[in-house]
């Protein structure tokens, strides 16, 4: 079954970096549209960042622009945040999302708190 398994959150002090990672399973990871969401207490879930199939395009929501950095690894089926200069207000939930044709999928979610 298709499966998207994200690692890499945790405690981190302001400006400090992360990397998360989001394993996935269960479908033709190469032809998908990957993206990152975020969800903090008491708000919406939010567009962090979106990659193509090849990795020729990215987008980034403006608060994360210059600071954040999504690729992929089709040959690992992994898709990966990269998280530089982090903010309190990054603190959130960051999900992964997978869409291909009929498929959208989402992970079970990673915390990221950024606090000294």
């Amino acid at each position: 079954q298709v499966q998207l398994v994200e690692s890499g959150g945790g405690l981190v002090q302001p400006e400090g970096s992360l990397r998360l990672s989001c394993a996935a399973s269960g479908f033709t990871f190469s032809r998908a549209t990957m993206r990152w969401y975020r969800q903090a207490p008491g708000k919406e879930r939010e567009l962090v960042a979106q990659i193509t199939s090849t990795g020729g395009t990215t987008n980034y929501a403006d608060s994360v622009k210059g600071r954040f950095t999504i690729s992929r690894d089709n040959a690992k089926n992994t898709v990966y945040l990269q998280m530089n200069s982090l903010k309190p207000e990054d603190t959130a939930v960051y999900y992964c999302n997978a869409e291909l044709n009929w498929l959208y999928a989402w992970g079970q979610g990673t915390q990221v708190t950024v606090s000294s």
